[in-house]
């Protein structure tokens, strides 16, 4: 199956972040079409909608059913919040997106914008995209100056003011209500939810977060109509998806292709098959938050969010991590204990002690100081921060090490049966002694 080539298609166009290119390609019809028409809110909100299409930054929620939970007699102001903080290890599409087609997301932004009457939209870019965050504050100067953004956008008395802020570096200011207390000024911790943040959010008033990539589709939705879109998924995941494929394999990059894609058709055809030859070991599909899968799930699974719940794994970001035969998972699986014990903000007791109690496991294992024992610990120690935290890293955390453990245990045992018989050995020298 080919590529879409929705958002991709200005990943091929040179001087696509330009707002002259842009326009010359079709871009700002979709805004254009929405504020001269002058669609009602409930128009944009039915649209996407009826197009099925879902949160893509993770969590998968339908964004028309989300945009619609805004009060809509809420008197004070409304917020748009952009989730550019793409730090989610394995997942690059949002970067490519903010650096080849700035202007799609600000088209995308401002149908969302207008859809619950908001007239600020902040877009919070992960720190150390350097180069994606000066191209979007280019982008905004030029369709300010074009009369897009602004006061009085496309002539219609409408005002929309789009505002930057960076991030600095921490992976939980990913997680949406984090995010919104670190824009206020604060830590960023999450926060308890309910209240949720479409009826209180950004300075306690109602807000709606998108992911980049969801928001850069709004336009084609409007455009292409919701028909098309929902079309080329499958039920209940309308649309297609940029797959950002690492690892392995002789071709990586990022594909844009319909949910419900074969995955063994995105690795072995789009990305080329796996390097050198080599049997396929395993993949994480999306993310390094999501339950790895062995080579036969992924040879038969779909790329949609339902069929890999089915199969007790995510879609989450895209982000698909290949490793073929020569993986040593064991040491994998500690990279990743490092990367959320590091990263835990340190609120949830069983998140700051259970993430750091794993990392320490996993690195005895790997150093060959381990025990068979270690092996069950760690899946007590994943089964109680699961669930029991106050955002999803705990969850992100606790599911890779499950999901590494059950499915790849002899390899796991195979590292830990040398600190076990050194063990052993000890003890049967005092004993003799």
């Amino acid at each position: 199956m080919p590529q879409v080539k929705l958002i991709s298609r200005f990943f091929e166009i040179e001087n696509s972040h330009r707002l002259r290119v842009y326009e010359e390609n079709g871009g700002y019809s979709a805004a254009r079409k929405v504020v001269t028409e002058n669609w009602e809110p409930d128009k944009i909100i039915n649209t996407v909608k009826a197009s099925n299409l879902r949160g893509l930054g993770g969590a998968g929620f339908p964004a028309g059913v989300k945009w619609g939970f805004v009060p809509k007699d809420h008197e004070g102001p409304k917020y748009l919040v952009v989730n550019a903080d793409e730090s989610e290890p394995g997942t690059f599409k949002d970067r490519h997106v903010m650096i080849n087609a700035p202007h799609l997301l600000l088209e995308g932004v401002i149908i969302a914008a207008l859809s619950i009457a908001a007239k600020d939209v902040y877009i919070y870019i992960r720190g150390e995209y350097w180069e994606a965050y000066h191209v979007l504050e280019r982008a905004i100067k030029e369709a300010e100056k074009a009369g897009y953004l602004g006061k009085n956008i496309f002539g219609s008395g409408h005002s929309i003011k789009v505002h930057i802020h960076r991030g600095a570096g921490a992976y939980i200011c990913g997680e949406e209500t984090a995010l919104l207390s670190s824009l206020e000024g604060f830590k960023g911790w999450p926060k308890l939810k309910p209240p949720f943040p479409a009826v209180k959010g950004l300075f306690s008033m109602p807000t709606i977060i998108n992911n980049v990539e969801t928001l850069s589709y709004v336009p084609i939705v409007i455009e292409k109509g919701p028909e098309y879109f929902a079309g080329l998924g499958v039920e209940r995941s309308g649309g297609a998806r940029l797959f950002g494929v690492s690892g392995h394999v002789n071709r990586p990059g990022v594909y844009e292709l319909p949910l419900g894609t074969p995955m063994r058709e995105l690795i072995h055809e789009h990305a080329g098959g796996i390097r050198e030859g080599r049997s396929l070991k395993a993949v994480i599909p999306g993310g390094t938050s999501c339950p790895v899968l062995t080579a036969e799930e992924a040879e038969k699974v779909n790329l949609d969010f339902d069929s890999l719940a089915e199969i007790d794994s995510m879609l989450g970001s895209a982000g698909v991590i290949v490793m073929d035969e020569t993986t040593d998972m064991v040491k994998v699986l500690c990279r990743i204990c490092k990367f959320y014990s590091f990263e835990s903000c340190g609120q949830c007791t069983p998140c700051r002690e259970g993430t750091g109690w794993m990392a320490r496991i996993m690195e005895r294992i790997v150093s060959g100081n381990g025990h068979y024992q270690d092996l069950d610990d760690l899946l007590d120690i994943a089964s109680m921060i699961g669930g029991n935290t106050i955002c999803p890293l705990g969850d992100a955390a606790a599911l890779p090490v499950t999901s590494f453990i059950k499915k790849f245990r002899d390899e796991f045992e195979a590292k830990a049966s040398a600190g076990s018989i050194t063990a052993a050995s000890s003890r049967l020298s005092a004993e003799e002694l």
